[in-house]
């Protein structure tokens, strides 16, 4: 296997040279490409041969020119990432294999899908994450989508980056086990990950290299990057109702020059056909704007095309127990930032209970409360945390404009894994 490996190892090599020139850029809207997610294709474990034709493939190593899907396309500018690892289907498929891969794990039975997965809204429904032999861990398992709009990872940010992130759990003794030498002397006794390792990080062009050189735990992190990267959540009835929103009211004159115009009149009937496609409720149009007012103040942290903020904040969770978690203070050592955590995404967040950086709050209702009762009282709670006056049906319409945010998820193959 060693001398079969070292053989496809110089002719990718040949061959990289060869296409090493190419400069095309393919655009894609994430989201909206099944093929970025969706495996080799083929059926059954991945075979040296299919991955090798794979490899062979020059529109699987162009750069892409990545474009975000309605609603998120209004963060483009702020995508995270990209420019120190560029995106590219052979990276995107080799991150997906690694993120379905139980053999990162010391005991071949906990992957990153094991606590986000994409059944569970990238999360799991489990207050807390479970590791190897059913170790519990003690915060919820942060979903793993729209993270090409963030750097900072985790609940408290302690990764710089999203690379940084993928390969920690890798090494926590409560969640895969393993160690980083451990990981990557595993991935190099696989001959289609050193294959694909080989070819997609070359290190310096030489006219025959050794594969094996490319698996590396900062690859692994790159390649899982990537392909979380592409896991963006696709337009929701709320994008489509602000789309329309700015056509919505115009009559007389103002519409007609709309129409009269062959470029917003387009933009006028797409608006139009994706809010009667999309609708929201009437309950949920009534949550948007105490969403967005002031008196409730939601988006004082859910904000900008994500709906989250990017910052830490300490909403009272988890603060009455005797030893608190004190989240980002434990990383800064900065007195205000202990109890905070980042602010999630609203995005998809129906799909992902439980919630909370501890999983306390089962539903969105109970996230409901927990905000109109003002959080609990303690010395670092954030000053944006104050009590509501909410009616019933006030909080029904809130928690369904967050349903309304929810859009879809890109089909994703968990399978096709190299043998």
């Amino acid at each position: 296997m060693k001398a079969i490996r070292l053989t496809v190892c110089i002719a990718l090599g040949l061959a990289s040279l060869a296409l090493s020139g190419v400069q095309a850029a393919e655009k894609v809207v994430l989201g909206s490409d099944a093929s970025l997610t969706a495996g080799i294709p083929g059926t059954g474990p991945l075979t040296v041969e299919q991955v090798t034709a794979w490899l062979g493939e020059a529109k699987n190593h162009e750069v892409l020119d990545v474009q975000l899907p309605l609603g998120l396309a209004l963060g483009q500018a702020q995508m995270k990432g990209l420019e120190k690892n560029p995106l590219t289907r052979a990276k995107i498929e080799l991150g997906r294999q690694l993120y379905f891969d139980t053999r990162l794990s010391k005991d071949n039975t906990v992957s990153c899908a094991s606590c986000h997965h994409p059944q569970e809204g990238y999360s799991r429904h489990t207050p807390t994450g479970i590791g190897i032999g059913g170790a519990k861990g003690g915060r919820n398992s942060p979903i793993s989508y729209n993270r090409i709009l963030s750097d900072a990872q985790f609940w408290d940010g302690r990764a710089g980056s999203l690379e940084a992130q993928a390969v920690g759990p890798i090494q926590a003794g409560i969640e895969m086990g393993n160690t980083h030498e451990n990981a990557v002397k595993t991935l190099k006794g696989i001959p289609s990950y050193v294959l694909q390792f080989g070819k997609i990080f070359p290190g310096e062009p030489e006219e025959v290299r050794d594969c094996e050189a490319g698996v590396t735990i900062d690859n692994v992190g790159k390649a899982i990057a990537a392909f979380e990267r592409v896991l963006v959540t696709g337009p929701a009835p709320y994008d489509y109702q602000e789309a329309w929103s700015k056509f919505a009211g115009l009559s007389g004159d103002d519409l007609q020059d709309v129409l009269d115009d062959e470029v917003t009149k387009a933009d006028y009937e797409s608006a139009k056909g994706g809010a009667e496609a999309h609708p929201m409720s009437d309950s949920a149009l009534r949550g948007m704007a105490l969403f967005f007012s002031k008196e409730v103040g939601c988006s004082n942290c859910h904000v900008g095309a994500n709906l989250a903020d990017e910052q830490y904040h300490n909403l009272g969770i988890g603060m009455e127990s005797k030893e608190p978690d004190y989240g980002r203070y434990v990383v800064t050592k900065v007195e205000k930032d202990k109890g905070a955590f980042k602010t999630p995404t609203i995005r998809n967040v129906a799909h992902s209970a439980p919630y909370m950086h501890d999983g306390s709050l089962l539903t969105l209702e109970d996230v409901v409360e927990h905000y109109v009762k003002g959080g609990h009282k303690n010395k670092w709670l954030s000053d944006k945390m104050v009590p509501l006056k909410l009616t019933a049906a006030q909080k029904v319409d809130l928690v369904e404009f967050m349903r309304a945010c929810s859009g879809e998820f890109p089909a994703v193959s968990g399978s096709r894994l190299p043998e």
